[in-house]
Order: C-alpha cells, then structure tokens, then sequence
C-alpha cells in the first residue's frame, strides 16, 4: 500500500488559483464551447488533418478507455482527475455502466458537468467534486482506475499527485493519463512563450513520468502520439483563424486577438517537435 506522506499539496496555493482563474473566465469557456466541442477539452487523436477537433478529441477517450476496459463495468468506480466538462466521465458511465466520481478544480466546470449529467440521466453514476489533485479526499485503494487527460502539465508537483493518484488506487488497478509534454532536449524557455498563457510551470518528459511510475511500483507503458499533438493544434489555429469573425460575436475580440497570437506559437513549437504528447498506462501489482 502506498501511505499518504502528509499535507504536502500537489501544486501551491497560488498556482491553483492561477489555474482556476484561467479556466473560470467566461471567455475561455466560450472558446472550448465554440472551437473544442464542449464536451472534451483534450488533445485528439486524428484519422486526417481535417478532421473535426470534437470527434478527433473523443477518440482520444475512447482509445483511452480501451486500454482499461478489462477493469470496467457495473462492479467499477473510476477517479476522473481533472474532469473538466465531464465528457470522459459521461463516457465511461455511458460504455461501461461504472460509476465515475469527477474531481476538478473550477466549479464554473462542475456546474455545467453536473447540468450535462443531469440532461443525459447520468448523475446518479457520477459524483461531481471541487478539489486539488494533490492532496485527494479519498481512503487507499478505493478505485479500480484512476484516470486523467492533460491535467499534470498544469501542476507543479507531479510526483506528489501521481503519489497520490497510486495511494488511491486498488492493487490490481490501473493509472491511465495523457500529458503535454516536453521532448527530452528541448530547453523549458523554447516552448514558454507557448505555454504561459496556460498558467503551466516546466512541462515533465516521457522518460521523467516513467521513472516516477516506476518509483511508485507501477508497471507502464508509454504510446507516443505526438503526430497528433501538431495536428491538434494546427486545427486549432485553423479553425480560430477561418472563423474569428464569428467567434467574436461570443468570445470577447481581446481574447479573440489573444488567440491569434498565441495559437501560432502551439502550431510552430509542435511543428518542431519541441513537445510531446501520448497516453500512459500503468498497473498496480495485484495484492
């Protein structure tokens, strides 16, 4: 069993609200509404360059509940980290019939993912929750998965939320996340000017979370899909640029203008392959 080491949180105090105040702005939900889908607000996995973002982004749930899939059903409870507006949850629930307790740090989040459940018959499988990552209100070994979509790259003590994410997790479970991530030689001042606006410190590498998984007794494996990564936000910037216009009539044209900066820099620092991206999955040793 992993023991809890204390009170020692995943991200501080500040970082939090920093990562709460981004998320909860109404601008920033008006663009993962108009441009995202509003249901998952995730990277995708992409069939062609085309490809909507929305059904490219529920891909990415349903490959990652692919890997886990032998864990789930009726008898199962799922930990979604960074729930967001509840897609992977609903999802899960929805596939599986498990029931899903969602942890996010925005309430402007959890509100929408509590009346989406309730539109779709699902709250009674899922427990919307406002919390951190890092120090989860939960006993040990209580789930059969733990699951998260680019949610670390936000926190500035990863070891500390993946101690806690194990700590929580049954023997025999599975950890199962994607993460944005850094390439293994990219210096953390080349990708900055990207990722600030984000409110993320350093981003981890592959080869850091496997040796932190590794750490934790876990055995994980590690599929690359950075192609997808570059592909994502290529249509990002595509999208937002064709239709800035009409974004601007629902997103503020500060934040309209903010995004055609900054969208440029994803596209160019993907293209260079500074970044990477794909999906862990790793298990807890049976008791």
């Amino acid at each position: 069993m992993i023991n809890n080491p204390g009170n020692h949180t995943g991200s501080t105090p500040h970082h939090d609200d920093e990562t709460r105040t981004y998320y909860d702005t109404a601008d920033v939900d008006a663009f993962y509404d108009a441009v995202w889908g509003g249901e998952d607000i995730h990277v995708g996995i992409y069939t062609d360059e085309h490809e909507a973002i929305a059904d490219a982004s529920r891909r990415t749930v349903q490959q990652a509940a692919d890997k886990v899939a032998d864990l789930l059903g009726p008898h199962a409870t799922v930990l979604d980290l960074g729930s967001g507006y509840g897609g992977s949850a609903r999802a899960l629930a929805e596939r599986f019939g498990c029931r899903v307790v969602a942890l996010d740090i925005s309430e402007q989040h959890n509100r929408r993912h509590r009346a989406a459940n309730a539109r779709r018959g699902l709250d009674g499988l899922i427990d919307v929750v406002t919390g951190s990552l890092g120090d989860l209100p939960y006993e040990a070994e209580r789930f059969d998965v733990v699951w998260s979509l680019e949610v670390l790259c936000h926190l500035e003590d990863r070891p500390r939320a993946l101690s806690e994410a194990v700590r929580v997790l049954r023997p025999g479970g599975a950890l199962v996340f994607s993460d944005i991530m850094a390439d293994e030689k990219t210096p953390p001042e080349a990708v900055r000017p990207a990722t600030s606006r984000l409110s993320m410190p350093a981003l981890g590498t592959p080869s850091r979370y496997l040796d932190l998984l590794s750490g934790l007794g876990l055995k994980a494996t590690y599929e690359d899909r950075t192609a997808d990564i570059a592909t994502h936000y290529a249509r990002l910037d595509e999208e937002v640029h064709h239709r800035a216009a009409e974004l601007r009539e629902v997103i503020s044209p500060a934040y309209v203008d903010e995004l055609l900066t900054n969208l440029p820099l994803w596209t160019d620092i993907t293209r260079r392959n500074l970044l990477r991206w794909g999906i862990f999955h790793a298990r807890r040793p049976a008791a």
